[in-house]
């Protein structure tokens, strides 16, 4: 479900300082994600939604050096728990909406967004700004350490037809905001669709 701004800000805020805690064996399924992408040294790749930045380690460590890791967060206590944790040595840290990026288009190689996708209160033009920083065929990957159905039991909910994240809504939703999905994985330990931008 897509949530606005406010309510996102207040969500995380109020969880930023025990993120981490709640989830400490994420790290592996993160580096297998970010593993899916293919990123190359010297690689430019922006973490959308980066919450403490659990992704930027693996990022950093694909891109080398020589690559650019940007993590943008809406959240600054989010962004906050990221540096306590030492992951700003890993990307620059950005605060900004994911709607509305302060960056120059065409500019990544890759977006990778971690959980990203269903708290994104306008999915469809919040998709296509990510689509406007990649370069023309860049990928984007839409990730998290579990999936749906291991979500939805975590939350107490059920999986619903209307869910952004099914397979057909969330290839419909890409495909009306300029991406191609190439993948969709769906399991208990994973959920990770890969696209890439289409001109």
């Amino acid at each position: 479900m897509s949530e606005d701004r406010a309510h996102v800000q207040e969500f995380f805020t109020a969880r930023a300082a025990d993120w981490d805690r709640r989830f400490p064996d994420d790290g592996p399924a993160y580096a297998a994600g970010v593993a899916e992408l293919g990123l190359r040294a010297g690689d430019r790749v922006l973490d959308a939604g980066c919450g403490t930045g659990r992704a930027l380690p693996p990022l950093r460590a694909a891109v080398g050096a020589s690559g650019t890791v940007v993590g943008a967060d809406l959240t600054p206590a989010m962004l906050q728990a990221a540096v306590r944790a030492g992951r700003d040595g890993d990307g620059h840290l950005l605060l900004a909406d994911v709607g509305a990026l302060p960056l120059r288009s065409g500019v990544f190689d890759a977006v990778f967004a971690a959980g990203l996708v269903a708290h994104l209160p306008q999915p469809s033009e919040n998709l296509r700004e990510l689509r406007r920083v990649v370069r023309p065929g860049g990928l984007l990957a839409l990730f998290h350490p579990i999936g749906r159905a291991a979500l939805a039991a975590r939350q107490g909910r059920q999986l619903t037809p209307g869910d952004l994240r099914a397979e057909p809504n969330l290839r419909s939703l890409l495909a009306g905001s300029g991406w191609r999905m190439t993948s969709y994985v769906d399991e208990d330990a994973r959920f990770l669709t890969l696209a890439v931008r289409e001109d």
